[in-house]
């Protein structure tokens, strides 16, 4: 492990050797391989299927869980599993789910599916990656899993095989005898052969049954974005996946580390930043309950689970930071040195009151699905600057460039110009980041910078700061949701002529979406009924809006498209003004204007006397900033 305070200590570590000149495993198997030498007796995973600090835990040491993912690879290729094929999962976590997501990708193509998704969608990326093999739940109380995948299958005719996870293992009596009797019926309406995963996998023999040849290959498909529309389909090579690890191990975690990660490990921070680090530096890490940050009893356990397991680290986003941070700490929590935040901008208030509370720095950093994660990091050993998601990583080379919108560039930006935020680096699979070969058109710049899509700038330090979204995504608490979904429900009532959907500033999401809205000339309808019409033809919670509102006319570019940074300002100055209202702070907002470093800011007048350390608590809820006019 190296220091990492600076730049110049990423430029020393990128002058070590060229990436590919870099001695790191070339195939998964071999990867994992590695820590089994090097650390079999140690803890490698931990889960708790229920939250309790004395709840019945599960651990894998590294020796362990090599033999448990040798073993699971011999069976998906005893199933016609090839190095092309793909084994999808829809699991919550569990050990079987690190199990099946590291073997998927030693054996052929893993697929981790988002089990939050409805049946319909399951089944477009069954179909899409074209799944052999399903690693899904056995029926089980409290979850609709195994109905909706036995129903995605039933549309995805190219699976041929469904293998089931029980969770029953992981309960002790009483549960253990009362989950039986009130077990759902899971009513088979597929013709895919289901199997027992625990049962196929313990016939398998112990070491590699197959070939491993030392070449780079595409092992994981992970679809973007969050929980609305049909997903875009990511590729993702094995070297990118090890990239992932080796930052990790490189530049922050010992073998002495241990993790707290209840995120998702359908989600690419999960699965790269932190488990392939675990492998790559020996680390333990532990999840909480199938759910993690959703699962009943976390958030007023974690601290104990924290004491429990005597974790060095924390895995976190900005919306369980905010429901933390509402409990009191209520155990010893000493033996945390950092923690991190991820998929969503993080609040100042939120950074101090996590501070404040456990002595511990949050280190914000910035990834995309379609980078195999990781890009930038605010460095734990140096200056950490509050709106920025830090220095690029070693060996990934980040451009701010103006583009005429089909990847040829016009203009790279100077220092402190914002454009559009564009990366090259190991986990970048040029030229084919998704699936669907359209998608790639116009994606990449020069033929090797990603454009993501996002805006940004980079300061004379060389930090990163995201200032916009080019795609105009609303982030409600690390899951995206297009706005079309949202204006084409609107539009469909006949009352309405135009319709604008953008996120909202909220102190606990983040982003919520709401909605601006121009009715036809002499038509009438209240906001009420628009929200319930939404609601009826939105079939995905999270995009319904938390506002709407009629206005006579949207704002409108020369050319009729709607112009949503004028919405984006008015929504600012209504939320703004609300909270400050609501606390009883003697301001208001002025006006919001744009700023070439920091976006949309805020600024407010005082109405009256104005206590400045209590506006800067209530404000500093939010991402976006604020000054005195």
């Amino acid at each position: 492990m190296g220091s990492f305070a600076c730049a110049a200590d990423l430029k020393a570590i990128e002058a070590e050797g060229a990436w590919a000149d870099l001695a790191n495993p070339r195939t998964m198997h071999r990867f994992l391989g590695r820590a089994a030498v090097y650390h079999a007796d140690r803890p490698a995973i931990s889960f708790q299927l229920l939250s309790g600090p004395r709840s019945r835990a599960e651990t894998l040491t590294w020796g362990e869980l090599h033999r448990r993912v040798t073993q699971a690879a011999n069976l998906f290729r005893s199933l016609g599993v090839g190095p092309k094929d793909v084994v999808a999962f829809v699991l919550p976590n569990a050990t079987e789910t690190v199990v099946t997501l590291l073997a998927g990708a030693v054996a052929g193509i893993v697929n981790p599916i988002n089990p939050l998704l409805e049946a319909d969608q399951i089944a477009a990326i069954l179909r899409e990656t074209k799944a052999k093999v399903v690693v899904t739940l056995r029926a089980f109380p409290k979850t609709d899993v195994a109905q909706k995948v036995a129903e995605a299958v039933r549309h995805a005719p190219q699976v041929d095989t469904v293998l089931e996870v029980d969770l029953l293992r992981y309960l002790g009596p009483p549960k253990s005898l009362i989950v039986p009797l009130i077990r759902p019926k899971n009513p088979v309406r597929h013709s895919a052969r289901v199997l027992s995963f625990a049962a196929e996998v313990a016939r398998q023999p112990g070491t590699l049954s197959f070939a491993d040849p030392e070449e780079d290959r595409v092992a994981a498909y992970f679809h973007t974005g969050g929980t609305t529309g049909m997903p875009k389909v990511a590729q993702h090579k094995v070297s990118g996946m090890i990239y992932n690890g080796w930052c990790g191990q490189r530049l922050l975690f010992r073998p002495s580390d241990t993790v707290m990660c209840p995120l998702p490990l359908f989600h690419v921070f999960a699965a790269y930043p932190i488990l392939m680090s675990m492998i790559a530096s020996g680390s333990h890490v532990v999840f909480p309950t199938p759910a993690g940050y959703r699962g009943e009893g976390v958030f007023d356990n974690l601290w104990k689970l924290i004491e429990r397991w005597r974790c060095t680290y924390l895995v976190t986003v900005p919306t369980a930071l905010a429901a933390l941070m509402q409990r009191p700490i209520d155990a010893d929590v000493s033996s945390l040195r950092g923690a991190f935040s991820g998929s969503a901008p993080l609040p100042v208030e939120l950074f101090n009151r996590f501070e404040k509370a456990t002595g511990v720095q949050i280190v914000e950093g910035y990834g995309l699905t379609e980078c195999t994660c990781l890009v930038s990091v605010n460095p734990p050993e140096g200056a950490k600057k509050i709106g920025s998601v830090g220095l690029p990583f070693p060996h990934t080379h980040i451009r701010i460039l103006h583009s005429n919108g089909n990847g040829h560039v016009l203009k790279e930006c100077g220092v402190d110009e914002v454009g559009e935020i564009c990366v090259a680096n190991p986990g970048v699979f040029e030229g084919s980041t998704y699936t669907e070969e359209d998608k790639n058109h116009g994606l990449f710049a020069e033929d090797r910078f990603l454009r993501t899509g996002d805006l940004g700038r980079i300061d004379a330090d060389g930090y990163l700061f995201i200032t916009g979204r080019a795609k105009d995504l609303i982030i409600r608490g690390g899951h995206n949701i297009d706005p079309a979904e949202i204006e084409d429900a609107l539009i469909s009532h006949p009352a309405v002529s135009f319709v604008g959907a953008i996120g909202q500033p909220d102190a606990f999401a983040g982003e919520l979406p709401c909605a601006y809205v121009e009715l036809v000339a002499g038509a009438e309808v209240t906001e009420a009924e628009l929200l319930d019409h939404a609601r009826d033809r939105i079939h995905e919670r999270a995009a319904v809006p938390k506002y709407v509102e009629i206005l006579p006319e949207l704002p409108k570019t020369a050319v009729g498209k709607i112009f949503k940074p004028d919405l984006r300002r008015r929504a600012i100055a209504r939320v703004y003004d609300a909270a400050m209202e609501t606390a009883g702070i003697e301001a208001r907002v002025a006006e919001v204007v744009e700023d070439r470093k920091r976006g949309l800011v805020a600024r407010l007048e005082r109405t009256g006397e104005v206590d400045e350390d209590k506006l800067a608590r209530v404000l500093g809820e939010f991402t976006r900033p604020w000054e005195w006019a």
